[in-house]
């Protein structure tokens, strides 16, 4: 469902991605770890066409995007759905009007339809009678649902998770992983989720890919990493502080 192709972005000097490879499976939750800083969440702004490659090419259902104009790849980016790290709330706006922001992008819902919508997909997130509630009165683990409810609400192929077990403690973090395995059964959705969390990458994904120095380096199962001879790997899934990766 979504193929990069010797993806490769610059920032300044600072070469962030020096040739990714990988697909993404039709039904498939991938789970892409990796040190902080280094380059998980510029890879997904390159899978959203958010941001332009220096060379290398996405593919979402077979249409390359990162040459398409904007109205054109307004239709590509309906099939997303993102929950992004810290949920991304707009803060000037209540909860239900965050749910509502893309039924109101990508349908022509009436808003009665609309705000039924709504109910229902903080319904699903576990979150019932707070449409009126503003970002700032929720904890973090309900910022979070209301991130997930934003971005299930229009029904998209393909939900993308940035860290999102990142900021919230390790109870509502699991509640977050159970969501996500949910959404997918429910939905029938393809994830791609980037994270550090070893416990959920276990958890919830049916593969697992590490992006170190720019590049996949390895991609397999969730034991087929755990078992990995690839000694960056084992540094990595077993937070050591010893070994190839530098810990400064």
């Amino acid at each position: 469902m979504i193929r990069v192709v010797d993806l490769h972005k610059a920032f300044g000097g600072n070469k962030v991605l020096r040739g990714v490879n990988f697909r993404l499976r039709r039904g498939e939750t991938l789970v892409i770890i990796g040190q902080s800083g280094c380059g998980k969440s510029v890879l997904l702004k390159h899978i959203m066409g958010i941001l332009k490659p220096d060379r290398g090419k996405v593919f979402v259902d077979d249409v390359e995007i990162t040459s398409l104009r904007e109205d054109e790849l307004h239709a590509i980016t309906r099939k997303f759905g993102m929950l992004f790290q810290g949920t991304a709330l707009f803060d000037s706006m209540t909860v239900g009007e965050n749910v509502a922001f893309g039924l109101e992008r990508y349908t022509d819902y009436s808003r009665e339809k609309i705000k039924d919508l709504v109910r229902e997909n903080l319904a699903k997130v576990g979150l019932r009678d707070i449409e009126n509630l503003m970002p700032y009165e929720l904890s973090g683990g309900m910022r979070k649902r209301v991130g997930l409810a934003r971005a299930i609400a229009y029904k998209p192929d393909i939900i993308l998770y940035d860290e999102p077990s990142t900021g919230i403690d390790p109870i509502r973090a699991d509640a977050i992983n159970d969501l996500i395995i949910r959404m997918k059964k429910e939905m029938n959705a393809t994830e791609l989720i980037i994270t550090h969390d070893m416990v959920s990458a276990y958890k919830i994904a049916d593969r697992i890919g590490m992006l170190y120095e720019g590049k996949i380096i390895e991609v397999g199962t969730p034991e087929e990493i755990e078992n990995s001879k690839n000694p960056i790997v084992q540094q990595f899934i077993h937070g050591r502080a010893e070994g190839p990766i530098e810990n400064w």
